[in-house]
């Protein structure tokens, strides 16, 4: 299990080669990259991402540990980027490994939804027109159900 929070970009092909070179028994290997996107009104800038070094740590090590336990995996990866990032960057990358593909979907998707509605980050979006943040989205916290 390996947790990533960093500034710097990374390569999600590099990312998903050596998880998987790792991952000794495993029948399904499942990977998701989270892409920033532009606003609705099409005109953003820059997305800042901020967090609480430590405390974001141990959350999302908390939640691997989680998906590690009620999944029967082999192994998982979360990646999290904060900072200043355009659109189109890779945001986060999360990989999960198990003898059967069922539990590699229903991992990743549980550390997805948890990522996108419970992981202490904070997101600004940067616009010509000035800054706001990022405000949850019912959708999101509606996904959280099934889990």
């Amino acid at each position: 299990m390996r947790i990533i929070v960093q500034p710097d970009p990374f390569d999600m092909g590099a990312e998903a080669t050596a998880f998987t070179a790792t991952a000794k028994g495993a029948g399904a290997i499942v990977t998701f990259t989270g892409i920033t996107r532009d606003n609705a009104a099409g005109d953003l800038q820059a997305m800042e991402i901020e967090h609480y070094p430590g405390m974001t740590e141990r959350a999302l090590n908390d939640m691997a540990h989680q998906a590690m336990t009620r999944w029967q995996l082999i192994d998982c990866l979360v990646i999290h980027r904060h900072g200043r990032l355009l659109p189109n960057d890779p945001i986060m990358m999360v990989a999960t490994a198990a003898r059967h593909r069922a539990d590699a979907f229903a991992a990743a998707e549980f550390l997805m939804d948890y990522l996108k509605s419970r992981a202490p980050f904070w997101k600004r979006e940067i616009t010509a027109s000035g800054t706001d943040w990022v405000a949850p989205r019912d959708e999101d916290e509606a996904a959280l159900k099934r889990w």
